[in-house]
């Protein structure tokens, strides 16, 4: 019995942990649609997720774009196959690679930020204040960081759809020769309507987990500087984790024959 007995405790640790965390998102999820609202802090959050993270995706999705044509091309023209790059990369950019690349990003910046942040306030007993001036922390700190990362992980995904298909338009016409009216018509005939509406959909789920593991770690830090360390550290981690896990999932539910 001695052998299942920490067998045992970490089972029953995920299932606690588990509950903990849908019983968060339940409340965080419902306190979104209920009065009363600051919008005030829901622009602020915007501004900080989209307009600061612009650069990071921007570059991350460029230099993607480029790579993706570089590596297509030298496997296509082993089977004089050139002229399919710039199919290949419109789809890699707007079904999975913007998606993903910009969450992970974002996770790294974001929600790192987000749970140092309410950590901080946690550890410093900030929240227990806000509890007793008759403010839900809920609908002060968590409500608008999720409306904010699910409304602006799209819009930084769409961004980064065009700069990535951007980069492999310019390598592919002036690095590789290719022609710019064909490799452009060719990109605008592949591409479909749900091409970029399967990346804008993993952009908002994105959005909701990053923002979502970043204030749940940092509402449930203790243990001063070094709680805080952590919670900063399990946000970023459980959340690329489950971007991973949710494209999979989305990917499946989307484009599964």
């Amino acid at each position: 019995m001695n052998f299942f007995q920490p067998i045992g405790r970490i089972f029953l640790g995920f299932l606690g942990a588990a509950g903990r965390l849908t019983l968060f998102a339940i409340t965080a999820i419902s306190h979104c649609f209920r009065p009363p609202i600051y919008p005030r802090i829901i622009l602020r959050q915007m501004v900080e997720i989209g307009y600061f993270s612009l650069p990071v995706v921007g570059l991350t999705t460029l230099f993607t774009g480029m790579v993706l044509t570089l590596q297509t091309y030298t496997g296509f023209a082993r089977f004089s196959a050139e002229g399919a790059v710039a199919n290949v990369v419109v789809l890699g950019m707007t079904r999975e690679l913007a998606p993903v690349l910009a969450g992970l990003m974002v996770a790294g910046r974001i929600g790192a930020a987000m749970a140092a942040e309410i950590g901080t306030m946690r550890v410093t007993e900030q929240i227990d204040a806000l509890t007793t001036l008759s403010t839900n922390p809920f609908k002060y700190l968590v409500a608008p960081r999720l409306i904010a990362g699910l409304t602006m992980l799209p819009l930084l995904v769409l961004v980064g759809d065009v700069i990535g298909i951007f980069g492999g338009y310019l390598v592919s016409v002036y690095k590789l020769g290719f022609n710019p009216s064909l490799y452009l018509k060719s990109t605008y005939n592949f591409l479909e309507f749900m091409d970029v509406f399967s990346g804008l959909v993993k952009a908002a789920v994105f959005g909701v987990l990053i923002t979502l593991m970043g204030c749940y770690h940092g509402y449930h830090s203790r243990g001063g500087a070094q709680g805080v360390g952590a919670a900063t550290t399990n946000a970023v981690v459980s959340a690329s984790i489950l971007i991973l896990c949710f494209d999979y999932i989305l990917t499946e539910l989307f484009f599964a024959t």
